[in-house]
């Protein structure tokens, strides 16, 4: 692609590990996984998400407590600020 450059968008990685995996509290309602992100305000270390991730290959699979994972965060390219140095 002559002319053209692919756009990458800014990121952070932080690693965290899955604290507890909370049942539903209704019939119907997802699996949520809680994960502890090192590296974060105290108050925002703990986020929740349901509790179904796909492979490569399309299969389903869920966390277990105590699991190791990596939180990515991504901005699009044109919704971020330069930062000054």
């Amino acid at each position: 692609m002559k002319g053209k450059y692919m756009k990458e968008k800014p990121s952070v990685t932080l690693p965290g590990t899955v604290g507890r995996i909370i049942k539903p509290s209704e019939p119907g309602q997802p699996e949520k996984a809680q994960i502890e992100i090192e590296g974060a305000d105290d108050m925002y270390r703990e986020i929740r998400i349901e509790n179904s991730l796909t492979t490569e290959t399309g299969k389903e699979v869920r966390l277990k407590e105590g699991a190791d994972v990596d939180v990515t965060v991504e901005a699009n390219p044109e919704k971020k600020d330069a930062k000054n140095k």
